[in-house]
């Protein structure tokens, strides 16, 4: 009786959330291999891009959206605050996210599903944009007479000669994801550090904003994309955002996230949350069972 009577929870709970670390790490490398690999696609279609960034660069005349040379010149006042630029635009995006998704994760697993989601309807909706309409940035665009800051005072992605970089696809400029992605973060960190309970909370966090906010600056001034690529990466999140379910008020910690994966429904039991001490009443039944006996 001993044998059937003692708890293996204990035991299987690392081991559960090693398996959903190791599934989440493979799912994220996954997707991340595939918009990759989708986005190298559309890379000999040259002539194609350039059309569509006349297009682009014509729309915004006609819409009278400001130049994005207005941001470029502030940027080239001085050469440490363009490279500056360079160096957020290469640097922060990737790390940044993924800083956000591992606090989410450990942090409050509920919005991290919501918020992987969320990046992946964005990204996966970025792809098919991507594939349907490659557009040359405009430190491409003869028209746009602005200077490639990456190449000229460091540092930069990508190569000189957009047919000869393999690691990325310069003619994918519609949506910025490099936008819609800091937007995410700024959401998803406003939202997951609430108030319990649907509070208000702290009103520091609408600081989390300034992230999208220099980034927009930085991808305009830069010249690496137009004004229409941020606001079409923002309203495929806003879409994004409609179609995936928010956590609930109180689901902080996960423990009632109620999205239906293993990891909504084990997080509680496996990873001692506040939820998950039901073993209790099973320890009080089997001494009641025991005392029956006697």
């Amino acid at each position: 009786m001993t044998a059937h009577t003692t708890p293996a929870g204990p035991a299987a709970g690392p081991r559960a959330a090693r398996r959903r670390l190791i599934r989440e790490l493979l799912l994220v490398a996954g997707f991340f291999t595939v918009y990759k690999a989708g986005r190298l696609l559309s890379t000999d279609r040259t002539a194609e891009a350039f059309r569509n960034a006349d297009r682009i660069w014509d729309a915004e005349r006609a819409l009278h959206l400001p130049g994005e040379g207005a941001v470029q010149r502030l940027l080239l006042h001085g050469d440490a605050l363009v490279t500056t630029a360079n160096t957020y635009y290469a640097g922060v995006h990737f790390p940044a996210t993924a800083l956000f998704l591992i606090w989410l994760y450990v942090r409050r697993p509920a919005h991290y599903l919501w918020t992987r989601r969320v990046l992946a309807v964005l990204t996966g909706a970025a792809l098919v944009l991507h594939l349907a309409c490659p557009l040359a940035p405009p430190r491409m665009l003869p028209a746009a007479r602005l200077v490639d800051t990456g190449q000229v005072y460091g540092p930069t992605v990508y190569r000189a000669a957009p047919d000869a970089d393999t690691l990325a696809n310069q003619f994918a400029a519609m949506p910025s994801l490099h936008f819609g992605w800091a937007l995410m973060l700024a959401i998803g960190m406003i939202v997951a550090t609430r108030g319990r309970k649907g509070g208000k909370g702290s009103p520091w966090r609408l600081l989390w904003l300034l992230h999208p906010l220099v980034t927009l600056l930085v991808i305009v001034g830069t010249a690496n994309h137009y004004w229409l690529d941020a606001i079409v990466a923002a309203v495929l999140l806003g879409i994004a955002l409609l179609l995936v379910p928010r956590p609930r008020a109180g689901d902080r910690d996960g423990t009632h996230a109620g999205t239906g994966t293993d990891m909504d429904a084990g997080t509680a039991a496996d990873d001692g949350a506040e939820g998950a001490v039901p073993a209790l009443p099973r320890q009080k039944s089997a001494v009641a069972a025991v005392g029956a006996g006697k």
